[in-house]
């Protein structure tokens, strides 16, 4: 069984708090009437739809899309259902769970239940993420478009982007059980920014 847990990207897709500058614009360039062909092109936030952050996003001078490594993106994933949770992903919420070394964790939530943007999207609280680096694991992906919000300073991003963990944000996750999964996660080949569009899939 295949998952695609990617954003659709079109110029009306759910944005992050629906910032107009957040919206891609696609618009075509060449036309058959005068060129003979027929070209697209588009302009996007590389925050926008299915993507993963760099240290560089909240991290002054961190590393950058430069230090991409495929062997973090592809591998063994475990999503969490924690779709009974009605604010935040804490520490105590997951203290349970089976995280391991090396896991690339998924959190699916009720955020993978609209596909509009919510104020309030579950987020995942600083105690996780402090649980996660602890647990030392390579990749933590969440069914919102930022990992968190009302937290002063970007506490869970720099703990989880200075432990080096790959945040991977905008999944869609609503037909996906819990369970392990092979991950899928290929970035587009871009230098030298802090975050790049992905097309992820889950293989079950």
């Amino acid at each position: 069984m295949i998952y695609d847990i990617s954003m659709i990207i079109h110029p009306k897709m759910m944005v992050y708090k629906n910032k107009e500058e957040k919206y891609p614009k696609i618009k075509q360039v060449n036309f058959f009437e005068k060129e003979g062909n027929y070209e697209s092109e588009l302009t996007m936030n590389l925050h926008t739809g299915t993507h993963i952050d760099f240290p560089l996003h909240m991290i002054k001078d961190g590393s950058n899309s430069n230090t991409e490594n495929l062997d973090t993106l592809i591998g063994k994933a475990k999503v969490f259902d924690v779709t009974h949770l009605k604010e935040k992903i804490t520490s105590e919420d997951i203290k349970d769970f089976q995280i391991e070394t090396n896991d690339f964790i998924i959190f699916k939530t009720k955020n993978s239940l609209s596909e509009k943007f919510d104020y309030d999207f579950i987020y995942l609280e600083e105690s996780g993420a402090s649980y996660l680096a602890n647990k030392k694991v390579r990749g933590v992906g969440i069914d919102a478009l930022g990992i968190e919000r009302a937290q002063a300073n970007h506490p869970t991003h720099k703990i989880l982007l200075s432990s080096n963990i790959i945040i991977l944000e905008g999944l869609r996750l609503k037909e996906v059980p819990e369970d392990t999964y092979e991950l899928f996660c290929l970035p587009l080949k871009i230098a030298n920014v802090e975050a790049l569009p992905v097309r992820a899939i889950l293989i079950k």
